[in-house]
């Protein structure tokens, strides 16, 4: 079932010299909303009714494969005449640790693959919203050490991507979600 929000505050009528936001948001199964994710974004659409969000997320998606989709249906080489997005949100990775042995998917190559996303939105001019991965919550089947510490490694590196400036926010999902 899809995770229980609290509602939405109501929209304030937009005040003047309030700004209006493009959004496309791109990530696994925690942005698809074919996979009951994306709950965070339908929270953003009704507190901003006027902004927009679209969603090229798709359930059970590597970064790599996600930055692939970036490439062909979001930001395509020559920009075309797709309207232009204002923000990038981007939010995965969860797959790729879980691929760490069929796939070799290693933190570095996640990072790698992050960081050509984050790039290729701010040569458009477009600002950077960056997830770190939620926490493991109930699957205790496919956790162990390494992938727990992969997974802190990966969180760590985008929080510090905020700092340096490569991404324009982080929002901490490992924080809001975790319970110690």
């Amino acid at each position: 079932p899809p995770p229980v929000l609290a509602p939405a505050p109501p929209p304030t009528s937009p005040a003047q010299g309030t700004s209006v936001y493009r959004v496309a948001a791109v990530g696994d199964s925690l942005t698809d909303p074919k996979s009951h994710g994306g709950a965070y974004l339908a929270y953003v659409a009704a507190r901003c009714p006027e902004s927009s969000c679209e969603n090229f997320a798709k359930g059970g998606t590597m970064v790599n494969q996600i930055r692939k989709r970036l490439e062909l249906e979001v930001l395509p080489e020559p920009p075309d005449t797709r309207p232009r997005y204002t923000h990038l949100v981007v939010f995965g990775g969860v797959n790729d640790v879980l691929s760490d042995e069929t796939a070799k998917r290693t933190p570095r190559l996640v990072q790698r693959d992050l960081r050509a996303m984050y790039e290729r939105a701010h040569s458009r001019g477009i600002r950077v919203v960056a997830l770190t991965m939620s926490p493991w919550g109930g699957f205790t089947k496919e956790w162990n050490p390494n992938r727990h510490a992969a997974t802190l490694a990966i969180n760590r590196w985008i929080r510090e991507q905020a700092r340096d400036g490569t991404v324009d926010h982080v929002v901490d999902s490992w924080a809001l979600l975790s319970c110690g």
